[in-house]
């Protein structure tokens, strides 16, 4: 558990002395310093003291070491704050996780939790734009004939549910039904509830209240991997074929350039 280490970090990130917090949470130093120290639990009463004033989640405060995220990684829904951890390489750019159908029984309970995420496959996607991005397997068939089960879709994280725009696609996490890949309607955005239509249209749109979501990605690229037999669809193999298409668009890019400045301007 990682609580008193936690709350040392968020106090000094706030510039607080032990005092002063404990001013603002109306409890004693002496707790302070024993939370921090690990020679004491708080109460549960005290554990939502400690998260309202943080806007973090009591699970987060405990489960999570938040040393190791950095300030944007983070989501405002309501008035709370919602965890995001973000994987970066020696060069501190961002990694593009992997949700692979293994590890997306999982995401719901893990989807916060650092340890979780630094175990899922990673890739690099240079030609994608700045942004935090992850890949998650398709199930079922929903968003057919466009997105097919089986296929991997890459998302760009966001950072405020109010950036959602109408009749896009996205990747969204529910405290109900985990993972989905649908269309929105934002009609109901006022009322703060999304509509999550399939493009199958055998299927019936339902409302989500924003109470009820967790993360939001935003749809940027699908990769169809139906062409592939069920051996060949190991994560391995998965992010070989994701490092191809990188490379290939990346060339593709590059040829564009050039061509572009070979064609003269018009007045």
């Amino acid at each position: 558990m990682y609580f008193a280490q936690n709350i040392r970090y968020l106090r000094a990130k706030k510039n607080l002395s032990q005092p002063a917090l404990a001013d603002h949470l109306d409890i004693t130093r002496n707790q302070i310093s024993s939370y921090e120290d690990s020679r004491a639990e708080p109460s549960q009463e005290t554990l939502v003291k400690f998260s309202e004033f943080f806007q973090l989640p009591i699970d987060v405060l405990i489960k999570n070491n938040l040393t190791l995220s950095k300030e944007d990684a983070y989501m405002d829904i309501g008035n709370n704050r919602l965890l995001f951890p973000i994987i970066i390489d020696e060069n501190d750019n961002n990694q593009i996780e992997i949700v692979t159908k293994e590890a997306s029984a999982g995401y719901l309970n893990g989807y916060s939790d650092s340890e979780y995420v630094s175990n899922l496959p990673i890739m690099n996607l240079p030609f994608l734009p700045t942004g935090k991005h992850r890949g998650f397997r398709i199930k079922g068939d929903s968003m057919s004939p466009w997105v097919n089960e089986g296929d991997y879709v890459i998302g760009e994280y966001l950072h405020d549910i109010k950036e959602v725009r109408n009749n896009f696609c996205y990747i969204i996490l529910t405290k109900n039904d985990g993972l989905v890949y649908k269309r929105v309607n934002t009609a109901g955005v006022k009322q703060k509830f999304l509509t999550l239509v399939s493009d199958n249209k055998s299927y019936h749109p339902y409302d989500v209240h924003f109470s009820d979501i967790l993360e939001i990605w935003q749809f940027k690229l699908n990769l169809c991997i139906g062409q592939y037999s069920a051996d060949e669809l190991n994560p391995k193999n998965i992010l070989n074929l994701l490092r191809s298409v990188g490379i290939e668009l990346a060339d593709l890019r590059e040829k564009m350039t050039k061509l572009e400045n070979r064609i003269p301007a018009t007045s």
